[in-house]
């Protein structure tokens, strides 16, 4: 944390008493002014609103233009490592350490960065998928006049706008509202989001404003009605996070980096002086060792800060203090298409999301002290919590139902203490940087938001320390990522009308490649039909496309079925069972571009299948379902499996999709006479009828 010179302390201080005085000034006419500014409210959300016309009239004149198709494969990119040597080396891919290698090679210095996983694999793919300046901490900064807590706040809301601007097929405001079920909470609410807008200045995405009951009802229409005074809305950002951790990683490997995924460090190379000069790697997909000279490694791990810190001393304190954040997706049923909510007072005090995302609903996040691990498994008790407080805010129309959950996924949030502070039991708000004797350079905590500035920071620590030589200063603020440079909202209707996808896998591919949409194209296959020309799907209610696996693992580093299932397709993370189905197709595209056998395949199925039912929730509640007992009487189980063996035609001791329609058949010939004697006619007289509504436990494949 960096020291602030007294003058601009003080003069911070007055600056928040007048922001504290304009807010509790705009709470008292905060209601009556908000039914004002209705006119434009209920037109559908402009999801790409920052994408200017300056922008987009530079990229039809061809004056922005996209970085040259070149990139190193794995391989070269393995093979540099071996042989070149470094002025950066970072441990850590994800959007911390994505960050860092960008900012290092846009100074000219020789960068490289390692990851032990797959790129964003932790808790870089596991956020709430927010870019926020943090409403919360602004609360906190102004009642309580904290300076460096306002600090935080305005620097992130920079980051957003930055976010928003250098990516933005894959970023995009959302409207994210508060209900209010008490009337003095209407000026209370009203007057933090405007202290929000006015502190957001220039890069304020939209006006926040005040809805009546009607009028949330309107946008919302799931809410509880009952108490309803009216609502709050205000912006901030949303992403695919992994998606765009990945787009950060491609573009710094198009600036010259050097990036490997699945290598992992296995100790910190020191000179006689007890200085690092590099780092003993190994390729985990080979088991190849070697050596790679660096004049400075960063650390830039997350839950993993410690471990990489006891490397290069043993005796090191541990400064991370891991957090679970559990989320669940939902049905798209469950929120609208364009409008999140914020709990900002659960039952237990926490913050609930519950958002709309790539066509789901995203609902989380809970906050519980955990163990550093590699495989964060959510639980029952968290999945219940976040349901129960879903149900209390929608209407009971809606029956909230454990099988709707489609996945669920923890990520661990590394909160740290201060190690350059003497005081190590509290937790810092913002990030820590860290320099060891030995020059280990340690980048520890933050957000996703303020990646950006954190690598910034980090790397001004690293060529001090390190005395490094950039060729220039920084160049990541106003960057525009792999993907961006050319994009525009309507590049979707030149896929469909150029290439022949339907509309929605075209809709996917632009918000997904962004500029690079038609390269995947040129891998889509013809699917003999009418309609769409081109584009097999993986699975039929989702937009995935076989041609996306192909461009994984030849230009984006995927290199095992959980990499493409996970961070570069989000099957897993929308709903485990659709990806549990896709995963024969998956394997086999990527067994023909990477020359697998067959016991090969078989091996990355069950990996994956494994990692669907450990991390994304598939066997999250398989022990409490296992748990109960079975109390039916000999002539009840005989019954049943009479029901049974009459559904299953070729005693295959199970019942397929093919029976069932057999048997639906035989039900409706049944029905219209044409059958008059069938042993399904008796079985069906035994079957309680089924009432609408009554049994249906799970709607689109829950869990």
């Amino acid at each position: 944390m960096k020291d602030k010179p007294q003058g601009i302390l003080d003069r911070g201080k007055e600056n928040m008493s007048t922001l504290r005085k304009v807010a509790l000034g705009t709470a008292g006419v905060g209601a009556g002014v908000g039914t004002i500014i209705l006119g434009k409210l209920f037109l559908k959300e402009d999801r790409h609103a920052r994408m200017t016309e300056e922008h987009i009239e530079k990229v039809k004149k061809g004056l922005i233009k996209r970085p040259k198709d070149e990139l190193r494969t794995r391989p070269q990119q393995l093979a540099s490592l071996k042989s070149d040597q470094f002025d950066v080396l970072v441990i850590g891919g994800g959007a911390t350490g994505s960050g860092c290698a960008l900012d290092s090679v846009s100074r000219g210095l020789k960068t490289a960065m390692i990851e032990l996983d797959d790129f964003a694999s932790g808790t870089t793919s596991r956020s709430t998928k927010l870019i926020h300046g943090g409403v919360r901490y602004l609360q906190k900064a102004i009642m309580r006049l904290d300076y460096e807590q306002y600090c935080m706040v305005k620097e992130a809301l920079h980051e957003r706008a930055n976010l928003l601007d250098i990516a933005p097929h894959l970023s995009f405001p959302l409207p994210i509202m508060l209900p209010v079920y008490k009337w003095w909470q209407v000026p209370y609410f009203w007057a933090g989001i405007k202290a929000y807008d006015l502190v957001s200045g220039d890069e304020c995405l939209k006006p926040s404003y005040y809805l009546s009951k009607q009028r949330a009802l309107e946008l919302f229409p799931m809410l509880k009605r009952d108490k309803l005074k009216g609502a709050i809305v205000y912006y901030d950002g949303s992403h695919n996070d992994s998606r765009m951790c990945l787009s950060i990683a491609i573009s710094a490997a198009r600036m010259g980096a050097t990036v490997a995924n699945h290598t992992r460090a296995l100790a910190l190379i020191k000179d006689e002086q007890g200085q690092i000069t590099g780092v003993r790697m190994r390729d985990e997909l080979t088991g190849e060792e070697w050596e790679t000279k660096a004049k400075c490694v960063v650390n830039a791990t997350g839950p993993f800060t410690d471990s990489i810190r006891k490397m290069d001393n043993p005796g090191s304190k541990d400064i991370c203090c891991p957090s679970m954040g559990v989320h669940i997706m939902l049905p798209d049923y469950y929120s609208p298409e364009s409008m999140g909510l914020l709990d900002p007072a659960t039952s237990d005090g926490r913050v609930i999301f519950f958002l709309p995302w790539l066509g789901v609903t995203i609902a989380g996040t809970t906050d519980t002290p955990c163990d550093v691990t590699h495989s964060p498994s959510p639980s029952e008790s968290d999945i219940q919590f976040i349901l129960n407080e879903v149900k209390n805010y929608l209407t009971p129309d809606i029956e909230v139902r454990r099988g709707d959950v489609l996945s669920a996924w923890s990520g661990i949030r590394p909160l740290v203490k201060d190690p350059n502070k003497e005081d190590t039991q509290s937790l810092v708000r913002n990030h820590v940087i860290h320099v060891s004797d030995s020059k280990l350079v340690t980048i520890a905590g933050g957000k996703w938001t303020t990646y950006r500035s954190m690598a910034q920071e980090t790397l001004d620590a690293a060529v001090k320390a390190c005395q490094l030589e950039p060729q220039r200063d920084s160049q990541t603020d106003g960057l525009i990522l792999e993907g961006g440079h050319t994009w525009t909202p309507t590049q979707f209707i030149r896929l469909v009308q150029d290439v022949g996808f339907d509309s929605q896998v075209a809709q996917h591919l632009s918000e997904t490649y962004g500029d690079r949409a038609f390269n995947v194209a040129k891998y889509a296959t013809i699917t003999g039909k009418r309609w769409p020309i081109v584009g097999n799907r993986l699975h039929d209610e989702y937009p995935y496309i076989a041609a996306e696996v192909r461009y994984a693992v030849i230009h984006e580093y995927a290199a095992t079925a959980v990499d493409v299932v996970s961070k570069r397709l989000r099957l897993s993370f929308l709903n485990v069972q659709a990806a549990e189905e896709a995963l024969p197709k998956i394997v086999d595209i990527m067994g023909q571009e990477l020359n697998w056998s067959k016991a090969e395949k078989q091996k990355q199925i069950d990996q994956a299948i494994n990692f669907l039912k450990a991390e994304m929730g598939k066997d999250v509640n398989k022990a409490i379902k296992d748990a109960i007992p079975i109390s039916l009487s000999k002539q009840e189980i005989s019954d049943y499996v009479k029901r049974f063996n009459a559904l299953d035609y070729d005693k295959k001791g199970f019942v397929s999709v093919n029976d069932i329609r057999k048997w639906l058949k035989m039900m409706s010939a049944i029905k219209t006479g044409a059958v008059s004697h069938s042993r399904f006619a008796h079985m069906t007289d035994s079957m309680d009828d089924l009432t609408y509504g009554q049994k249906m436990e799970r709607s689109g494949g829950g869990l």
